[in-house]
């Protein structure tokens, strides 16, 4: 740039800036220009000369001064100063608001450019973090703070610690040690740790304080009344825990056997009569059980015979005989099939529809059978036995000629196995419960015949019923408390226990609506519970208008 001044009277040239050179700024990328580097190709040495001299060049010290002298360098001064001052700052702003251009109002970079740059940004600073971070465990060393050094002994000793190879191998044990194994591989995955669990991590600002939060609520407990709701005398009931005394029809019919005599009793109004009175000699009625019509019923005598009577009728239909050698503490139902079991350690399948009524004997335990359930499915049968055994017999298998006919032999009770009873929503789960000697309650799989648990209940397991509507079962027991009681499945906790009965509680059954138990001991009492609560009613279908040719296809 250059400048020249007339003093006097001359007319004074105006100040010219000369352009800055392209190249600098297009060599230059607009990222490079915040760095304090100077620019040779844009610097004026000569004004640079002058400033660092204090504006002494060409002044001589020894110079006298005039006023017109000091006029003229004070005005040079001036126009030195203001115009390179104008330039430097002229410049300065120049190249920020290029670059403030560049960035924030440039189209393409607002639309993408800005925000990619932004992910790219704090993408490098989380990287960076974990770099520095102390739980950077990318390398295969393990963490043995967070290792399971028995874990870790079991498996690479390939299950076998403390296994005596010699030993001879049991089916319990071989169930015992799969359980174990489950047991130990449940929440685990590897051997080595090569991280840490995540913390916790803090209450953020956005997050609800732990105290604050909301929580789920929690099913409320169902209520049942700790108080039957009826009381029936029932004099002449046997104290015999191998009979089966008592069955509640689909008609809404309770049947009791009395000694020597059958009572129905309609819970729907309350009115009792009497089915029919056996001879001296063929009694006293040691089973009953009702047909899935609700109309017949069976009748198991201490003489081996089993009776069929029409309960509408109030007539004896026909008579079973030829299968038992004694009498028969045991009946159920499988559609036509009646089955009987006896004193004798038999089973038998009766087609009361045919005049020869035996299809099919099922031979396995050497005492008394006093336990018998079909499931839901019709496909198993579940016998127990005074041997203490519990069979699971196919009914696919009883046309093979097998030497075994069971599915099951099961020998983990160490009493009686009366107490039978299916679950309702899972058809391979069975629930049988022990005598006085064992008292436990256990659940197999019938499939496998695995069993899943055991329960110390205390006392002489009697009878067993499922809860249609909930996860529960209902147990009834003898000495001493002579409760029943209440368990949650598959827990086994406690969720209430009955108490009225004075003395062990033999026989139980369930209302058609499976809602109210009946419970009958040897104390002579009948009583009925409302134990499992009033099932949900269906809501029903919304009405639609009707619509001739409704059923066929509409093509639009």
């Amino acid at each position: 740039m250059r400048c020249s001044i007339r003093v006097r009277g001359e007319e004074k040239q105006t100040k010219t800036f000369a352009n800055f050179p392209k190249k600098t700024f297009e060599s230059s990328s607009p990222w490079q220009l915040d760095r304090f580097i100077p620019n040779r190709a844009a610097m004026d040495f000569d004004y640079a000369h002058y400033m660092l001299m204090g504006g002494k060049v060409g002044k001589d010290d020894s110079e006298t001064s005039s006023p017109a002298k000091e006029a003229y360098r004070k005005q040079l001064a001036e126009i030195f100063n203001m115009n390179r001052g104008r330039i430097l700052i002229f410049r300065f702003f120049c190249f920020r608001f290029l670059i403030f251009v560049y960035i924030f109002f440039d189209s393409n970079i607002m639309d993408a450019g800005f925000s990619s740059r932004l992910s790219r940004l704090r993408l490098q600073e989380q990287i960076h973090q974990k770099r520095n971070s102390r739980e950077n465990l990318d390398r295969f060393i393990p963490n043995r703070a967070a290792m399971d050094f028995d874990y870790a002994h079991y498996m690479l000793m390939g299950g076998k610690v403390g296994k005596d190879d010699s030993e001879t191998s049991s089916p319990a044990k071989e169930a015992y040690r799969k359980q174990l194994a489950e047991i130990f591989n449940m929440n685990r995955g590897r051997i080595l740790a090569f991280k840490n669990k995540p913390s916790t991590p803090a209450e953020g600002i956005f997050e609800e304080p732990s105290s604050v939060r909301r929580v789920k609520p929690s099913k409320p407990q169902r209520y049942i009344p700790q108080t039957s709701e009826k009381t029936l005398d029932a004099p002449g009931l046997l104290d015999d825990y191998y009979a089966n005394l008592l069955d509640w029809g689909k008609t809404n019919v309770l049947a009791i056997a009395l000694e020597s005599s059958v009572y129905l009793y309609d819970a729907s109004d309350g009115s009792t009569s009497e089915l029919g009175n056996f001879y001296d000699e063929d009694g006293p009625v040691t089973s009953v059980s009702w047909a899935p019509d609700g109309q017949h019923i069976a009748v198991g005598l201490h003489n081996s015979d089993v009776q069929l009577w029409d309960t509408l009728a109030n007539k004896h239909v026909r008579t079973l005989q030829g299968g038992h050698h004694s009498r028969v503490g045991a009946l159920d139902w499988n559609n036509h099939i009646l089955t009987s079991g006896g004193n004798d350690g038999l089973i038998i399948n009766n087609d009361v529809r045919i005049r020869s009524h035996i299809v099919k004997t099922y031979r396995g335990h050497h005492g008394e059978v006093c336990g018998l359930k079909w499931s839901a499915s019709g496909q198993q049968l579940a016998s127990g036995g005074n041997d203490n055994l519990l069979f699971i017999w196919d009914k696919s298998m009883a046309s093979l000629n097998s030497p075994t006919q069971w599915l099951h032999r099961l020998e983990d009770h160490t009493a009686a196995v009366k107490a039978l009873a299916w679950c309702p929503y899972q058809s391979n789960l069975l629930a049988s419960g022990g005598g006085l000697s064992d008292q436990c309650i256990k659940f197999w799989n019938t499939h496998t015949g695995a069993c899943l648990n055991s329960v110390n209940t205390g006392s002489q397991v009697c009878s067993l019923l499922w809860n249609n509507n909930e996860r529960e079962l209902l147990s009834s027991h003898g000495f001493t408390d002579n409760q029943l009681t209440v368990w949650k499945y598959p827990s086994m906790v406690k969720i209430a226990e009955l108490f009225g009965h004075t003395s062990r509680v033999l026989f139980m059954a369930k209302s058609p609506d499976g809602c109210t138990v009946a419970s009958a001991a040897a104390d002579e009492t009948l009583k009925f519970w409302n134990v499992f609560g009033t099932p949900e009613v269906a809501k029903p279908a919304p009405k639609t208008n009707w619509e001739p040719f409704a059923n066929i296809a509409r093509i639009r």
